[in-house]
């Protein structure tokens, strides 16, 4: 009995790390060191303890995983976490009025309204302080386009992740060490039988409201360069300067 729960508790195990796996294509992101991964069903994430935001997202978004129900922003702490290298709810009190920023997903809760663990995306980790201008704007356009596509028929792997290029602001009312993000990346990638395809955009945390996503589009290349991240690092070398160092993309599907 007790060799049978071992094989068991294995068979588990590997079954669970296989779906959490798909979270990344090409592997999953690599260069930051500073902090903790966590693998979820629905996504995966290096949580930064300095910071105190996560480095980086990567997520897989299907036709399954969307267009599911109004999903509720119950805000939580990551349990998955040591509390004094994350934030907690109570962290963003006045955040909105003072500084006008929102509780901004990293990983998009409309992206995963469908899927049965959902309600990991208002996990604090996955939240930053994000400027209600940008959260509202062309952020949320860029999402809404990301799952257009994926209706249309196709599914995409997603890395998103903040930059800390210039001061911004710092929450109000909590007494912990933090550094809001400057801007944010986005890599959006589909594989399509050997060929890979990728968008990249980068936006500021000053963008206003009415920009256009569009024309925040960067190459890979220079998303990794600026956030010190490799975004696909089972990218061939062959690969990379087609995929990684050119414009275009997966511009044409996500509406621009």
């Amino acid at each position: 009995m007790r060799n049978f729960q071992r094989h068991l508790a294995v068979a588990c195990c590997l079954l669970s790390t296989a779906a959490y796996a798909d979270n990344c294509m090409m592997g999953c992101p690599s260069g930051v060191n500073n902090g903790k991964t966590v693998t979820r069903s629905v996504y995966t994430l290096k949580n930064n303890a300095t910071t105190k935001f996560a480095d980086w997202v990567a997520y897989h978004v299907t036709s399954k995983t969307v267009s599911g129900p109004t999903r509720k922003r119950t805000w939580k702490t990551d349990p998955a976490l040591n509390v004094s290298n994350t934030l907690e709810p109570s962290d963003y009190k006045n955040a909105h009025a003072t500084i006008h920023t929102d509780r901004g997903h990293q990983v998009p809760l409309a992206s995963f309204s469908n899927a049965a663990d959902w309600a990991q995306v208002n996990y604090m980790s996955n939240i930053t302080p994000q400027s209600s201008d940008l959260n509202q704007g062309p952020w949320n356009k860029l999402e809404n386009a990301v799952r257009k596509y994926v209706k249309s028929g196709h599914d995409v792997y997603v890395i998103s992740g903040p930059l800390y290029e210039n001061y911004f602001a710092s929450l109000p009312n909590t007494g912990k060490n933090h550094t809001i993000p400057s801007g944010y990346f986005k890599v959006i990638a589909e594989k399509s039988g050997d060929t890979v395809t990728a968008s990249a955009f980068i936006m500021e945390q000053t963008a206003g409201r009415y920009d256009d996503y569009c024309d925040t589009e960067v190459t890979v290349n220079e998303a990794e360069q600026r956030s010190g991240i490799d975004m696909m690092p089972e990218l061939s070398a062959v690969d990379e300067p087609e995929v990684e160092g050119t414009l275009g993309g997966l511009m044409a599907g996500l509406g621009c």
